[in-house]
């Protein structure tokens, strides 16, 4: 496939050619899709083993204070996040997301503590707007600055830790969404007990140009193989996790998207310090009250997948429109189409019977319980 030379490229793009990668455009960045070995076995290597992946062309941006006290950036971040921020500790991780005035979500983050100040790591598609969003709502109490000079990748799989103890033996030590700065191969890095997998694994924050020769050193080990965006949605779809821009979007409230477990007590109505974020009032009501429509796992009967944007019905003639798909493939490690999609409430109870329309017909699927693979976070 060509590739318009008008894409980004990063750090480790000329170590994914050379591993055979084919590049696709992704977020206004040149890709890798797949590896030789193809997404089927990428994927099952995951989970059986260990995966390396590419995502340096997601934003990673510092968060400051300009007092110097660590806690008014976490009351800044406050302002623009319905999560408790003030209440992470230093060297931990929280999954967040930036909402709006009607309670959509315009990016979901991770936002990491550490200590004077905050590192956050965005959508690459959203990177630029994001960084904007926080200039103009936190700028005037914090220095925000947007990380052009480093990579970032992430290593997944049951054998994640026992390949990084290798370069780093006190890995072993950290438990899921644990950050720690370290040195791996001579690099100053930033690692995360994280991923988007459902698996253990870590991602690790690398300076541009020492990122090859880290990546170089895992993929040495043989139970380490690098793995492109085609087994990333495979193995996140499983895994029941959102991608942005089409699980979640502007027009989806966290409620809506089943993430209200990402909205700490404190943030809720009757909490310390409940509300104050953008969207505050629909999405505290949505909250007590419930929303309308709930993202829900979806099983189809047969080995047909069932596509984004498939509409559903709870009627085999599709008359009876409830809900539509958002995302929607293969599970290698089921061996069975998955997907996930938006369903009115009265639609959306596990084992629902439904019917998503295919090619002109509607085939059944049933509603599931997420994540359709059990996570092996290391808690």
């Amino acid at each position: 496939m060509d590739v318009s030379s008008d894409l980004e490229k990063t750090p480790l793009h000329e170590l994914n050619i050379s591993l055979g990668a084919r590049m696709v455009p992704f977020a206004g960045y040149e890709m890798p899709v797949q590896f030789p070995a193809g997404v089927m076995k990428e994927h099952l290597q995951t989970r059986v083993a260990a995966g390396l992946f590419d995502v340096s062309h997601m934003g990673q941006i510092i968060v400051r204070p300009k007092s110097g006290i660590g806690a008014d950036a976490a009351r800044a971040l406050e302002t623009v996040v319905p999560v408790d921020v003030l209440g992470l500790a230093e060297g931990r991780q929280r999954y967040a997301v930036f909402t709006n005035d009607e309670g959509g979500i315009l990016d979901d983050l991770m936002i990491t503590n550490l200590g004077d100040h905050f590192f956050v790591v965005v959508n690459a598609a959203c990177k630029n707007a994001d960084f904007a969003h926080l200039q103009k709502h936190i700028g005037d109490s914090c220095h925000l600055s947007l990380l052009t000079d480093r990579a970032l990748i992430a290593l997944q799989g049951p054998r994640a830790e026992a390949v990084l103890a290798e370069l780093w033996a006190d890995i072993s030590a950290m438990r899921f969404m644990d950050v720690r700065a370290c040195d791996l191969h001579d690099a100053d890095c930033i690692v995360s007990r994280s991923g988007y997998t459902g698996e253990d694994g870590f991602e690790i924050s690398i300076p541009s140009e020492l990122a090859e020769g880290v990546c170089r050193r895992l993929l040495d080990h043989p139970d380490v193989l690098p793995i492109g965006l085609g087994a990333r949605d495979s193995l996140r779809l499983e895994a029941g996790l959102c991608l942005y821009g089409n699980d979640i979007d502007i027009g989806t409230t966290p409620v809506e998207a089943a993430l209200e477990w990402a909205i700490q007590k404190a943030r809720r109505s009757g909490g310390d310090r409940a509300g104050g974020f953008p969207g505050a009032d629909i999405i505290l009501s949505q909250l007590e009250n419930g929303a309308h429509r709930r993202r829900v796992g979806l099983k189809p009967m047969g080995r047909a997948p069932v596509r984004a944007g498939a509409v559903l019905a709870s009627d085999i003639e599709g008359e009876d429109v409830v809900g539509t798909v958002t995302s929607g493939g293969f599970g290698p490690s089921l061996d069975a189409p998955v997907a996930m999609g938006y369903v009115s409430m009265s639609a959306s109870a596990p084992g629902t019977q439904l019917y998503a329309g295919v090619r002109g017909k509607f085939l059944p699927v049933t509603v599931a319980t997420l994540p359709f693979v059990p996570n092996t976070f290391k808690r």
